[in-house]
């Protein structure tokens, strides 16, 4: 997350447990972790004073691949990984991206396969969708 050799970098490394950069366009605070963060409801509970309307999770697919509350966008490389992926995840999957989104798929899904570069606005629509029927 922090690069090798910045300020913000070198604080961390001596042992700072919050660090704060702030520049013309962004503020960044990096907050040593004094737990190993194992519950999703624990790093959603890190934002609950911004009064956020989506937060959007990288990783943490042990966390989330269960959860029928949290919406998800599968990401894969190839045609396996995302077969091994949709196995063991729940609904709901509202989009396929990633690598797998730039190519040619042979597997018959009923959920879209998009191209992040080309289609972003296509899977900015999907999720607009899906928190107006959520709100109903």
């Amino acid at each position: 997350m922090d690069k090798e050799g910045t300020n913000t970098w070198r604080y961390a490394k001596a042992g700072a447990k919050v660090i704060t950069a702030v520049s013309a366009e962004e503020i960044v605070v990096i907050r040593k972790a004094e737990a190993k963060l194992t519950d999703l409801d624990q790093v959603v509970g890190l934002l609950g004073n911004e009064q956020l309307d989506i937060i959007v999770v990288e990783g943490f697919r042990g966390l989330v691949e269960k959860r029928k509350d949290v919406l998800k966008i599968v990401t894969a490389r190839d045609e396996d990984s995302l077969k091994i992926t949709l196995e063991g995840i729940a609904q709901p999957i509202i989009a396929i991206a990633g690598v797998i989104g730039q190519q040619k798929t042979e597997i018959e899904l009923e959920i879209p396969v998009i191209n992040i570069p080309a289609e972003g606005k296509r899977l900015l629509k999907l999720v607009k969708e899906h928190l107006k029927t959520k709100e109903k």
